[in-house]
Order: C-alpha cells, then sequence, then structure tokens
C-alpha cells in the first residue's frame, strides 16, 4: 500500500482520490524533522499543499484509534484569502477527512453568518475561513479558539497584500500560546518572515519551490500583437486551442467587464468574476464552468484566486501580470494534479522587453509565437470535427431512421456538408489579424502618435504622482496657462514627482510665452502657480504613462484621488511647496 505510514482512513480517501503517491511538499511535511513542529512552506500553486497542511495536522486531529473524538470547540483554523479558496480547503478537507469523522465549519464573506454560528456552537473539529468573517465570528464570541492545536495560513503572501495584517494578528493572539502553526506561502517577503518570527516558535523551513519556479505541467507562450488588435487575438486563441474550459485574466473589473461582454458578443459561452460580483453571482457563474454551460471566464486576480475547476486547460494573460508572482499564481490555475496545461501571454509590441524580464525573473522559459491566423484555425477545426465525427457512437433507432430519411433526400457528401457547415456556423468567427512583421510593428508605433504631433516639445510640471497629480486637471491647467486647446495636447506622462507634457513644436513657443506671462501676473497678484518650463531631455523612461493611458491606476471605485497636489507658491522652491490650488480647472482663461 503506498499510504502505509497514513492513518488508515486518510490513506483510504487518497487512493479513493485515485492518488498514487505523494506530492513533493506532501511527502516534505509528513519527514520525521517536520513532526509537531511549526512549519514554513513554500510551495507553488497546484503543487497539492491544501492535501499537505491536511496530512500535517492530523496528529493534532486524530486519537490512537485514527478518528476524531467528540469536540465542543475547534481543534484546527485554517485562514485563507478569499471565499473561493476557502470554499475549495474545505471541499479537500471535506474528502480527506470524511472517514475520520472530522466535522468541517466553513465561515467567508457573502454567506449566511448566523448558520455559520449555528454550526460552531454544535462542536467542530476543523474551521476554515476568510479573516474578515473569522475576525468577526471571534468579536461576537461566536468562535472559541481556546482549545485550538494548529493554525495554517494559506497563501500567507496573498493574505498581506490585500490588507488583512490586522485581522492575522486579532485572530491569531486569540489562539493559545502551545499550537502549532503552518505558514504557507508561495513566496517569503519581509512581511511573511515578520509574522513567522512573532507567531512562531523554531519553525521548520521546507521549500518545494526549486530553482526552476515555472510550473512544470505548464506550457507558456508569450503572443506578440499589435495594441489596437489584443481583444482579436484573444478570440483567435480560444478558437485556436478551444479548451474545454478556459481562464482570461485582466487587471481592473472594468476591463473584465468590457472583455465579457465583447466575448458574449461574438458568440463565446463567458462568465466573469470580479470584485463588483456578488457571491451568489459568482457561485453561478463557477457552477456554469463545471455544468460546461461556459467554457470561458474572465476575471481579475484578487477574484480567481482558490478557483479550482480540472477542466482548466488554458490560462490568458489578457494584460500583462505586475511581477512574476502574478504571473505564477494566474498560471497555476491550469496544469493541475499532474495534468497538462497552456498558459498564453499577449503582449503589445511596446511592451515586449517588460515581458522578457518578467519571464526572466519567473526562470519561465516562454514560446514567442505568433497570434493564431483564421487558416491555422481552420486546420485545427478540421481535425477535432473529423475526431469528433469518427469517435465510436451509439445510434437508437430513432437515429437510424432520420438517417434514412436524409440519405433519399440528398447525397452522403451534401449530408456531410451540411454536417461541416452546421458545425463552423454554430462556432465563433476567427478574427483577420496584422502580420507580425517588422514594417507592420513600425506602423503600430506610428499609430500611437496622432496627427501633428510627429514632431515636438516636451515641457515639465513640478507635480508627480507623489503629489497626486492626475491628466484630468493638469489639461485644464495648461490649456488655461497656455493659451492653447486640449487638441493641441499630446502626451501626459506622469513620474514621481514630475510630470512632462507634449507640445506640438509649431506652437511650443506660444506655449512657452503664453505660461510665463500668465505665471508672473499670478504671482504678481499673490495667486499661487504652478511651476511650467521647457525640458530638453523629456521624460525619464520610468514615466511611461501617456495621456491616451488615462489617469493612473488605482483599485477600482477608489474615487477621486486622496489630497491636493504640492504648487509653486511666489518665493518658494515648487519642491517645498506645501498648499493645495485653488480649484485651477474652474478659472477662466487670462487675457
Amino acid at each position: 500500500m503506498p499510504f502505509s505510514s497514513l492513518p488508515t482512513h486518510l490513506a483510504d480517501a487518497l487512493t479513493k482520490r485515485g492518488y498514487t503517491g505523494l506530492t513533493p511538499v506532501q511527502a516534505a511535511v509528513l519527514e520525521p524533522q517536520a513532526a509537531g513542529r511549526d512549519l514554513i512552506v513554500s510551495a507553488q500553486t497546484g503543487s497539492g499543499k491544501t492535501v499537505a497542511f491536511g496530512l500535517a495536522m492530523a496528529s493534532e486531529l486524530l486519537n490512537e484509534s485514527g478518528v476524531t473524538s467528540p469536540a465542543a470547540k475547534p481543534l484546527a483554523l485554517v485562514i485563507a484569502p478569499t471565499r473561493e479558496l476557502a470554499l475549495q480547503v474545505s471541499r479537500e478537507l471535506i474528502w480527506l477527512y470524511s472517514g475520520a469523522g472530522a466535522r468541517i465549519t466553513t465561515c467567508v464573506g457573502g454567506m449566511d453568518a448566523s448558520k455559520e454560528r449555528r454550526s460552531l456552537g454544535y462542536g467542530t473539529h476543523i474551521v476554515v475561513g476568510t479573516p474578515g468573517r473569522l475576525r468577526d465570528h471571534l468579536e461576537r464570541g461566536a468562535l472559541d479558539l481556546s482549545a485550538l492545536k494548529a493554525v495554517v495560513l494559506d497563501e500567507a503572501d496573498e493574505m498581506l497584500d490585500m490588507g488583512f495584517r490586522e485581522e492575522l494578528e486579532e485572530i491569531l493572539d486569540a489562539t493559545p500560546e502551545r499550537r502549532r502553526t503552518l505558514l504557507f506561502s508561495a513566496t517569503l517577503p519581509r512581511p511573511i518572515i515578520a509574522l513567522a518570527k512573532r507567531y512562531q516558535r523554531d519553525a521548520h523551513r521546507i521549500s518545494t519551490v526549486g530553482d526552476d519556479r515555472g510550473h512544470g505541467d505548464i506550457t507558456y507562450q508569450a503572443v506578440t500583437v499589435s495594441p489596437s488588435e489584443i481583444e482579436n487575438a484573444v478570440v483567435n486563441l480560444l478558437r485556436f486551442h478551444e479548451a474545454e474550459t478556459a481562464m482570461l485574466f485582466c487587471a481592473t473589473r472594468d476591463n473584465v467587464r468590457h472583455l465579457h461582454a465583447t466575448l458574449q458578443e461574438r458568440g463565446f459561452a463567458v462568465v466573469a468574476l470580479s470584485g463588483e460580483h456578488s457571491q451568489a453571482e459568482r457561485n453561478q457563474a463557477m457552477q456554469a464552468l463545471r455544468d460546461r454551460r461556459a467554457r470561458v471566464c474572465v476575471a481579475t486576480d484578487v477574484a480567481a484566486r482558490g478557483i479550482d475547476l480540472p477542466s482548466l486547460s488554458l490560462v490568458v494573460h489578457v494584460e500583462i501580470p505586475r511581477d512574476p508572482e502574478v504571473l505564477q499564481h494566474r498560471s497555476g490555475r491550469t496544469g493541475r494534479a499532474g495534468k497538462k496545461g497552456t498558459a498564453v501571454i499577449v503582449v503589445p509590441y511596446p511592451r515586449r522587453r517588460r515581458v522578457e524580464s518578467m519571464l526572466r525573473d519567473a526562470r519561465i522559459e516562454a514560446d514567442w509565437i505568433d497570434a493564431p491566423t483564421p487558416e491555422a484555425i481552420r486546420v485545427q477545426d478540421r481535425g477535432r470535427l473529423l475526431a469528433n465525427l469518427l469517435e465510436a457512437v451509439e445510434f437508437d433507432d430513432e437515429d437510424r431512421e432520420l438517417a434514412v430519411r436524409l440519405m433519399a433526400e440528398r447525397s452522403p457528401e451534401d449530408i456531410a456538408a451540411a454536417l461541416v457547415h452546421a458545425h463552423r456556423a454554430a462556432m465563433p468567427q476567427p478574427e483577420e489579424l496584422i502580420a507580425n512583421t517588422p514594417e507592420a510593428r513600425e506602423a503600430a508605433q506610428k499609430e500611437r502618435h496622432r496627427p501633428g504631433f510627429e514632431d515636438t516639445v516636451w515641457f515639465r510640471l513640478a507635480v508627480g504622482r507623489k503629489q497626486n497629480a492626475d491628466p484630468r486637471w493638469i489639461l485644464p491647467i495648461l490649456c488655461r496657462r497656455g493659451h492653447v486647446t486640449r487638441g493641441e495636447i499630446g502626451a501626459i506622462r506622469l513620474g514621481p514627482e514630475e510630470t512632462f507634457v507634449q507640445i506640438p513644436r509649431a506652437v511650443a513657443a506660444k506655449f512657452a510665452d503664453a505660461v510665463k506671462r500668465t505665471a508672473a501676473a499670478e504671482l504678481a497678484a499673490g495667486e499661487e502657480s504652478m511651476l511650467i518650463e521647457p525640458s530638453e531631455s523629456g521624460p525619464r523612461d520610468t514615466a511611461r504613462q501617456s495621456r491616451r493611458d488615462g489617469p493612473p491606476r488605482r483599485a477600482p471605485n477608489d474615487g477621486p484621488p486622496r489630497g491636493k497636489p504640492k504648487v509653486h507658491r511666489k518665493g518658494k522652491h515648487p519642491h517645498n511647496a506645501n498648499r493645495p490650488p485653488k480649484t485651477y480647472s474652474d478659472r477662466k482663461p487670462r487675457g
């Protein structure tokens, strides 16, 4: 028996689940040097870590007979960053501990809190929940942690990134001092190390990440496209792969909403997951994916955490991940449990270097390829159609009767052609894409410049992102101070403490003279004035955001920028000015 060292009921559960052996992280937590100790475990998404910590805390949950004893108070607590991940963990622990008689209670936001409190009151062995809901039950007295023997922090790095430090500390402070703390984290930044030092004792370190950080069962591809053709490339990727389930990642809920509507319009069975959806809507979307009523899911990073779909074989990074860790987490939704998966990064031509750097940092070897062409998709369709039609299928009498009638009316070739036509008509049409050639890339680069902005001069403003600068209020200031129209202002690039603006060379001299005169007039009147001056060097490489990209990215629904920007006051250097502006956009132009 492959699991002879495990308690009988856990070994039986693994065998019934189809396990033939343990993954590296599962084997590592059962080593003699890890027994009974606090653990810090670095393991990638999809490595089997849920079962790993389920096995690791068996000694705290099971008696000598290998089953659980009645428990009025929880013996183990698992904290996860999101509802989806907590629900997934709960499902895994239920099948793992079902034979041992363990009762498991899940406490997550969006669910019936009163029902959770009743379940806690009946007595439970394991509680799985999210930080906010667990703290709520703790403060209401519904969650008693005084008998706790083990605490698991699952994806601890993500919980800290999401701002749950205060909740975690309150929960951990309420647990007994002599309990095991098992910390599972894909990465170990300084905040995680500090958390471990505070709440763990002589923790044993386990790492199964290795030097090759890329997931072994995932094939990575980078597809270069024109910035204007990202959506068309996504359509062709979905049509080319025809994955049983595919997940598309966007950076914001607005982009999720837009891409979801676009794909729906083009005939894809698609659902969306983002922070704007209620728990009921999220549950419906997940059920549609499991029932195969939907085959594509468009999601944000946070909304997709904890999603475990065995049929998920394609992940598409529609928007480039912000760092290698996000790339790993997104891609780790596929290639799980020994199955193969494909992760595709859609790369606009101007951002190739950034993606190459990210892949190097993540130690991932990706194949750089072109987006699938309509002809390549049609070739794939022909192969899939032939394979489907030649599969062994059982026909009933009604099927054969209808076939006889069709044969009497049409030739076999016509009937086969009609079948092919019906198959193609039911599928979204692929898109024609610009060829990935040097000429096409050069043309795409030129598209980024509006007509009349081929020759421009840069001007510098003495405010930046640290002063909450925003193109939406900078634009009217430029028009008023420089006596120009909105159409005569080009790119606006925000830096940390300064902003650069493009002005066509034909009007640059007039603009420079106007900003000097309006500044002098404002200072003479004792008013505040923002420093605007020509810049020979232009923006630094780190200041990449242009006016066409919109304002600096903030979390959705955050509202307007907090605070007010610094300005240049009479007799003071602009970097020492601290008073807010006098609603520049409301003033009428002078002269």
